[in-house]
């Protein structure tokens, strides 16, 4: 077992390792001050791992409501938003009680949104049962719900309380979105640190699942820590995902989000390394870690296609938006790009 402490304005512990779901409830009531807990998943989690979760929180103590949704991003919208709100108020939760998150990234960034709104805030858990949650969207304090028109666009940054990565949970998880998780912990290998980029390269599936998700954590602590509201150097996380939340949009959310990642990462770094940011040798060893892991190094769209919703990114200005380009495995850096500059960089990048 791990545990890594993040020290931001509410500091939290994340603890990664086998079996944490059944030992929850103690590890929530150690929080001190709550009654009742809102327990928050989706359909498919639910059915996997609610009873466990429930019946630990139950023989803590605590009275337990829950909330179910329809998997997936097409959820993550203001519907489902707001029935968590009338939920929590229909079952009389209070300012000190606690929302828990049970499942993927969708699951913890709704959840996440509505406990940082509900009642001007109260705190939340994240229990992830993917390992894009784990390795990424559990920590970090960013939660968001979408709107039609792009992803995270309405959202607020909310730190949670607790982290508790069970490692067991990776046992049931589809093939497909254990690459899609797989992505995100390359994207940041590829920013912070080659040695964690030569593990994934030589592990194989299911490999060093605790190690690897707590290096993910550890790095990504560091940016947060350095940077929580994400102005400044946090911005290196976003490597790969203009592109990627353009291709999420243009898919209808069909595309999983880790799935993007891996093309907008294969994307960026080609037109890098064709505008002279970096050498040969790193797109050609993102794309072979990336096909080697089943994940794809382009996309079917057209930058006319795509360049709508990169303009209607979060992260873009007025004027230009910020792309993250890598200078060598391990090492990126933050640059300005007008927005008329953008179709030039997918082009270069390999998008027609």
């Amino acid at each position: 077992m791990k545990k890594i402490r993040v020290n931001v304005s509410a500091g939290y512990d994340v603890i990664i390792g086998e079996g944490l779901l059944s030992a929850a409830g103690e590890y929530i009531k150690a929080l001190g001050g709550a009654g009742k807990v809102l327990l928050v998943s989706d359909d498919t989690v639910y059915g996997l791992y609610a009873d466990i979760v429930r019946k630990s929180i139950e023989d803590a103590g605590f009275g337990v409501c829950t909330f179910t949704f329809p998997h997936g991003e097409c959820s993550k919208n203001i519907d489902t938003y707001s029935r968590i709100l009338e939920k929590a108020l229909s079952d009389n939760i209070a300012r000190n009680d606690i929302f828990v998150a049970l499942g993927g990234g969708v699951t913890g960034d709704i959840t996440g949104f509505a406990a940082a709104t509900f009642k001007r805030g109260v705190r939340f858990v994240q229990l992830p049962t993917t390992l894009l949650a784990a390795v990424d969207a559990s920590v970090g304090g960013k939660t968001a719900i979408d709107l039609p028109g792009g992803k995270n666009q309405v959202g607020a940054f909310h730190q949670p309380s607790l982290v508790l990565c069970d490692t067991l949970t990776l046992n049931t998880l589809p093939e497909e979105q254990y690459r899609s998780g797989l992505a995100e912990a390359v994207k940041t290998a590829m920013i912070a640190d080659e040695a964690l980029f030569n593990m994934i390269e030589g592990a194989d599936r299911g490999q060093n699942a605790e190690e690897l998700i707590a290096a993910c954590v550890d790095i990504k602590r560091r940016f947060v820590e350095a940077d929580e509201r994400d102005t400044g150097a946090r911005m290196m996380l976003n490597f790969g995902h203009t592109f990627a939340h353009a291709i999420e949009a243009a898919s209808g959310y069909t595309v999983l989000h880790g799935i993007a990642v891996a093309a907008g990462m294969a994307i960026i770094t080609r037109s890098a390394c064709n505008r002279g940011y970096c050498g040969d040798d790193v797109p050609a060893r993102l794309e072979r870690v990336l096909t080697k892991n089943g994940l794809p190094i382009d996309t079917g769209y057209t930058a006319e296609e795509l360049l709508p919703y990169v303009y209607g990114d979060k992260k873009a200005q007025t004027d230009h938006i910020n792309i993250v380009l890598p200078r060598k495995i391990g090492e990126c850096e933050l640059r300005k790009f007008g927005l008329c500059e953008i179709e030039e960089l997918m082009l270069d990048g390999g998008i027609r």
